[in-house]
């Protein structure tokens, strides 16, 4: 495996593996018995994974030779030491296809594993670990000092099979208890700015339903559930018949916005077609900070008969005027420095998220691509303007 991987980093050294497992596999179905075809699959599944991991680490080491030479080349182009490196994480994200906030964290990890825990890498490209379980034992250590991160990792011995069999949370707190050891005050330190770190997100569900989660404190987060748990328990010993889990939710939904319904007084910005709207139409709606939702849906929400409760509020109607052949919204270029309220709103409602490739996070910065230094004002093509601030 290390000879096929090590040929060249290209899409074709990588696949000759893949299409040769996938025809042993055809091969196997049409010949073999079945205990023998079954035994094949199994060993065939185990050594796709550790291809997996193997080429997880390659790009470890491509994205750590990728910053270096992107440094180099800046350094000779005059690029002060502060600003070097700039855009790589960018770049990163851009070849995985992924989002720029993964791929700083994917450098990072890159980073981390490359130059400061050759045990943990090692154990990525023998297959014993996967990606993701690699990237909880660099996570659980970043807190440490280079010298004690490689203490840890020598410690653990991940490529020794130390992890044979651990489950990621058997490995989480193998490492902590570790990391501890080596430097109780900084683990000790960290846990106290974890607290900083709180916030609230949102993130689409199936089935036109959205997960609300809330990192918080631990004393605050067990007091937030417990009061939920014991408004349940009130509810369903009073002959509620909804479930324990909806009473939870309606309680926390109430408790938050003030109404029952949940989305009185609240601008949703549920965009669709009038002939959605108006004529039974089935084209989908989109629901801003969601994304696509069914038109019968979405007529139900207008005319609030969600959850068989009628609810009164005020349905606000704006037009939007779309571009006959591509449907797209269309805008206004502004010369403004900053886009005005109204331009805002607009962008908002027709891009819905970060115009970044494989970024889908909420829109954060709209006024210009380039960052502007001077008092000068900027003309930008309002296409291209939201963006999500890293």
């Amino acid at each position: 495996m290390e000879q096929v991987l090590g040929q060249q980093a290209g899409g074709v050294a990588i696949a000759a593996p893949v299409r040769a497992a996938s025809a042993a596999l055809a091969a196997g179905l049409d010949r073999g018995p079945e205990s023998t075809v079954s035994s094949d699959l199994i060993r065939q599944l185990r050594v796709l994974e550790d291809m997996k991991s193997a080429i997880s680490s390659l790009q470890a080491k491509i994205a750590v030779a990728f910053d270096l030479a992107q440094r180099q080349e800046q350094a000779r182009n005059g690029i002060p030491a502060s600003a070097r490196g700039k855009g790589v994480a960018a770049q990163v994200a851009l070849a995985r296809r992924e989002s720029p906030n993964k791929g700083s964290r994917l450098l990072g990890l890159a980073k981390a594993l490359v130059t400061e825990m050759p045990h943990t890498m090692a154990a990525l490209e023998s297959g014993q670990l996967n990606e993701w379980r690699a990237t909880l034992l660099v996570k659980e250590t970043a807190c440490l000092s280079v010298e004690d991160r490689a203490a840890v990792d020598a410690e653990l011995a991940p490529d020794t099979g130390t992890f044979d069999g651990a489950g990621d949370k058997a490995i989480t707190a193998a490492v902590k208890a570790a990391a501890y050891r080596r430097d109780a005050r900084s683990v000790t330190e960290r846990a106290a700015h974890a607290a900083s770190e709180r916030y609230v997100s949102l993130r689409p569900a199936p089935d036109t339903m959205t997960y609300l989660t809330a990192l918080l404190p631990v004393a605050q987060g067990v007091a937030v559930f417990a009061a939920l748990t014991r408004a349940a328990g009130t509810a369903r010993s009073d002959g509620d018949t909804r479930s324990k889990g909806q009473v939870m939710a309606d309680t926390l939904v109430e408790r938050i916005t003030g109404t029952a319904a949940g989305y009185s007084g609240i601008d949703l910005q549920l965009v669709m077609t009038d002939r959605t709207l108006l004529a039974g139409d089935s084209e989908p709606a989109r629901l801003n900070g969601y994304g696509i939702v069914p038109a019968g849906w979405a007529r139900e929400l207008v005319a609030a008969e969600t959850s068989g409760r009628d609810q009164e509020y005020y349905v606000w109607l704006r037009r939007l005027y779309t571009a006959p052949g591509t449907g797209e919204l269309l805008a206004t270029d502004s010369r403004a420095r900053f886009f005005p309220p109204g331009i805002r709103r607009f962008i908002e409602t027709r891009d819905n998220t970060c115009r970044t490739p494989y970024c889908d996070a909420p829109i954060k910065h709209l006024d210009h691509i380039i960052p502007i230094t001077s008092t000068a004002t900027a003309r930008i093509p309002a296409s291209q303007t939201p963006q999500k601030i890293p």
